[in-house]
């Protein structure tokens, strides 16, 4: 047993699970051997038997040498040189005979750049190593410096006698070769480090090196003219009436495409697929096609259409399922006028779609393959997950899928014409918000993952672990720890398809937005792991291709002409925000979190940092309003998540003297007058008089962007999800108090503006 114990730790360093861990609270954690088990198990790797478990060892200690040539390489554009190593199986002084050639193209548009042949006389070797008997060596390619951008090389070893695997006598494989800056990409408005009080006036744009925006959640939006959830059209308003504020962007929740059920599927943060957005955002109206419908034409002019709209309308709790039922209905009909009309017939709009097919290429077809399947067995078979299709739909290539490919290729083309029409809609906010003069435009937020039944999960199996969640550990925002019901990826895996998955989400997600949000951005070193079955307090970390994935980012970003913004906020490892801030990613910083500790009183605004976005609070967290009146502290009591009486008393205890700290802070700085009350108690609700201090405590900081939540500004009680509940709590359902045409025509933002246009 002792045997198989330490085989079992000896895998777990190889793939990467720590063997430890030091939590928020400085307590060390030890990853136990069933831990380790149920994660090694979870990236399908056999360790039934000590043997298993030998052989999955020593097929990851030669991996590299019999594996010829790596599938990706990750290399900095600053690099003195590009060297790629090629592992070749040969017996000594036999590599005289050897021939090696490669080629490099550029990825996109598939033109041969460079070609190389070494003839055997010139191979020299730089390491040797004998594995089972047979002798192989480590040889260099050398790559000519590129330009940033994604490269294919072709490699190919040859041999007059048959001597490599399966009696062949050449060697043949391609490798990615991803070459990227140092940095993320940077507004020049906000390259120059912003300064300290006293303020100086900066270019046109205001301060040199700050800008604000509005954060909102788009569907939360209420107005006089949306289906009961904000729109695309909401969304254009809104970041035309923040350029007109003099803010700089406007940054939303994750649009990406949810099953867009309650209470199970309204998170924006558990997605089907990360790579396409949901269609409820759609503005339908505005839909060509729509509007040439008979059939659309007839059902919206119904009786039955009028009453849903006005009962989505006046709902107090958006829902998602009507909502999107009745959208759906009418862009069938929309597609069905399309289909006819411009696809078949191949008109200029026709041929628009047809390009924007081409251009989105694999990951879009395998998308809306996966979409008509899903709706194919749910009517079927009531499958609401591809594991529970039957056996044969688990393979994507398979003879069965491709059958169903071509049987319902109309319904798979209906996909791709909604994701066109939102890919459309989302353009023209875009170009909205730069004509306006949105310098930093929209600010979008990726997911750290995806559903295990959705289409990123079955496009890449091989990719995404089985029987496991990704989570956070107990800290002290969830003593319980947090799981996030989405299947982490596989380093290794990832690595093995050449960081596709990756670079697919992040350029996706990039498009169109000038700025991201990157959810957990921790999990780029390192994501926790909790095997089912088990709780958040026996999870374990498993390290991931830091550099690379970093390196990835800094190349979209660049290409996109997008600046990163990487979530820190929770456990976090070593040297994390030290190698964030290496490659211009800028820090998270909220009010709430930014203290002295152990002291708890607040940071003062000048030792905040530069590179860094502050806020507030997030979706996860009260707004100021709920904040003060202790609104959060209520809920969660009324809803069971205190393990006694006596904790929650503590967090209200707490919350009265971080409300004493906070007027404490506002004096320090003399943004409230020192007649002001230092008493609480004084000051029973938040009023905008101090929501206002508040913000303009953070805009005295040097942070390069301070971003301002709606809720807060417009005085909303409740925080939209509340960590840790499904369905004691209305998550992600909540609608604005007030409509956003009473939003820009009230006095608050107006006055916001005036207050901020003095620090920015």
């Amino acid at each position: 047993m002792q045997y198989y114990d330490d085989l079992i730790n000896e895998l777990s360093d190889i793939c990467g699970i720590e063997p430890e861990y030091w939590d928020i609270f400085g307590k060390k954690h030890t990853t136990s051997i069933d831990t380790k088990k149920a994660v090694l198990r979870a990236m399908k790797l056999n360790i039934e038997t000590a043997e298993d478990i030998a052989n999955e060892i020593s097929k990851r200690r030669w991996k590299l040498w019999k594996g010829f040539i790596e599938p990706v390489h990750v290399i900095s554009v600053n690099a003195p040189a590009v060297l790629i190593p090629v592992y070749i199986p040969v017996n000594e002084g036999e590599e005289s005979r050897l021939t090696i050639s490669c080629s490099l193209e550029d990825e996109s548009i598939q033109t041969i750049l460079q070609k190389h042949k070494i003839p055997g006389k010139d191979i020299t070797v730089s390491e040797q190593q004998w594995i089972d008997g047979k002798r192989h060596i480590k040889v260099f390619l050398h790559i000519e410096q590129r330009a940033i951008g994604y490269y294919v090389l072709r490699a190919e070893c040859k041999h007059p006698d048959k001597i490599f695997p399966e009696k062949s006598n050449k060697l043949q494989k391609s490798s990615r070769i991803i070459i990227t800056p140092d940095a993320c990409y940077l507004p020049p408005e906000l390259q120059k480090n912003p300064p300290l009080p006293p303020f100086s006036k900066g270019g046109e744009g205001g301060f040199n090196g700050k800008a604000w925006g509005l954060s909102i959640n788009l569907y939360a939006i209420r107005s006089d003219r949306n289906w009961g959830i904000g729109d695309f059209t909401d969304l254009k308003k809104i970041t035309a009436w923040v350029a007109g504020l003099k803010g700089s962007l406007v940054g939303i929740n994750p649009l990406h495409v949810i099953p867009n059920t309650s209470p199970f599927g309204a998170s924006p943060y558990s997605p089907i697929s990360r790579l396409y957005k949901n269609f409820i955002y759609l503005d339908i109206e505005r839909i060509p096609e729509v509007k040439e419908s008979k059939d659309a034409g007839k059902f919206m002019s119904s009786r039955k259409y009028s009453q849903k709209l006005d009962e989505l309308k006046k709902a107090d709790l958006i829902d998602y399922e009507a909502v999107a039922s009745l959208k759906e209905k009418i862009l069938k009909c929309a597609f069905s006028v399309f289909y006819k009309k411009h696809y078949l017939r191949n008109t200029g709009r026709g041929r628009e779609f047809r390009k924007y097919i081409s251009e989105e290429g694999l990951a879009l077809e395998s998308f809306s393959l996966f979409m008509a399947l899903s709706e194919h067995m749910k009517k079927t078979k009531n499958a609401h997950s591809w594991q529970e299709w039957p056996r044969k739909y688990h393979d994507m290539s398979g003879k069965t899928v491709d059958a169903f490919r071509k049987e319902f290729k109309k319904e798979i083309i209906f996909y791709q014409y909604v994701q066109w029409l939102i890919d459309k809609q989302i353009r023209e906010i875009s170009e909205e918000a730069e004509r306006h003069g949105l310098n930093a435009g929209l600010y979008y937020d990726l997911a750290i993952g995806s559903l295990s039944g959705g289409s990123d999960a079955w496009t890449y199996q091989d990719v995404i672990a089985d029987r496991a969640d990704a989570g956070a550990p107990p800290d002290d925002f969830s003593p319980d720890g947090q799981k996030w019901g989405f299947p982490p990826l596989i380093p290794e895996k990832l690595k093995d398809n050449a960081y596709e998955l990756f670079i697919q989400t992040m350029r996706r997600s990039m498009k169109y937005g000038r700025a991201i949000r990157i959810d957990h951005a921790l999990g780029l070193f390192r994501l926790f792991w909790i095997p089912h079955d088990m709780t958040p307090e026996h999870g374990a970390y498993v390290a991931c291709s830091s550099d690379d994935l970093l390196r990835i980012i800094a190349l979209e970003s660049t290409l996109n002409q997008t600046m990163v913004i990487a979530e820190d906020l929770g456990t976090i490892g070593e040297h994390v925000r030290d190698n964030l801030k290496r490659f211009q990613m800028l820090s998270c910083r909220l009010f709430y979190f930014e203290r002295n500790y152990p002291d708890p009183s607040f940071l003062s605004p000048e030792k905040y940092p530069h590179t860094a976005l502050c806020a507030v609070t997030t979706h996860d967290l009260p707004t100021l309003y709920g904040y003060w009146k202790g609104r959060d502290i209520e809920t969660r009591r009324s809803v069971g998540k205190y393990l006694n009486e006596a904790q929650c008393e503590q967090q209200v205890q707490d919350r009265e003297r971080d409300k004493r700290l906070i007027l404490t802070a506002l004096k320090s700085q003399g943004i409230i007058a020192a007649d002001f009350p230092s008493d609480p108690d004084m000051i029973p609700e938040m009023t905008a008089e101090l929501c206002l201090a508040i913000y303009k405590y953070l805009a005295l900081s040097p942070c390069k962007l301070l971003l301002v939540s709606l809720d807060d500004i417009i005085g909303t009680l409740d925080q939209q999800n509340m960590p840790g509940t499904v369905d004691s709590y209305p998550n992600w359902l909540q609608k604005s108090p007030v409509t956003l045409e009473e939003i820009m025509a009230g006095q608050r933002f107006t006055d916001l503006a005036e207050m901020l246009k003095k620090y920015f």
